[in-house]
């Protein structure tokens, strides 16, 4: 599968990052080739198993949402139940989770997910990546200028700026 490898796509996950299905934005990113580190993810943070990937050239969208048999299965699963109880997903035997990867891999895709007719939208804009940073004066660690903030006259990092004058 070809990715689009400078930001033709953007893409929207609806779950949040203590969301029980982290990894689902894992796979977002192998499959569409958006990243966190490109700024063309997003979490929207509505903690819902869905997804919704623009084609920033052509304006055009698309919902993908998991079917409910498909959730129920991984739920289910004997994989998710020692995950419920705090196991480390390296830690469960690869045995428990071959069955839900090959279900995935044969499976038709209208089995798996729900996908929504594809929509016009109007993109958000992104900004672009900043590369000018400033060494912050109260901590001396070196941050992205935009994100900076002036405090008693001085530039200094967002953590610093929230700092009373009793803590740092």
């Amino acid at each position: 599968m070809q990715h689009a490898p400078d930001g033709q796509l953007s893409a929207l996950v609806e779950i949040d990052r203590n969301h029980c299905s982290t990894c689902f934005a894992d796979g977002v990113q192998v499959a569409t080739g958006c990243t966190f580190g490109k700024g063309n993810i997003r979490s929207l943070g509505y903690g819902k198993f869905a997804l919704t990937v623009i084609d920033n050239k052509t304006s055009r969208s698309v919902r993908v949402i998991p079917t409910i048999e498909t959730m129920r299965r991984n739920q289910e699963s004997e994989f998710l139940g020692l995950r419920k109880k705090g196991v480390p997903a390296s830690q469960v035997d690869p045995v428990l989770s071959e069955p839900l990867i090959d279900a995935v891999l044969s499976d038709p895709v209208d089995a798996l997910f729900k996908i929504e007719p594809i929509k016009q939208v109007t993109p958000a804009r992104m900004l672009p990546h900043a590369f000018d940073t400033v060494i912050c004066a109260e901590c001396g660690e070196m941050a992205v200028e935009r994100y900076a903030r002036i405090k008693h006259g001085k530039i200094v990092c967002m953590p610093c700026a929230e700092k009373t004058g009793s803590d740092g």
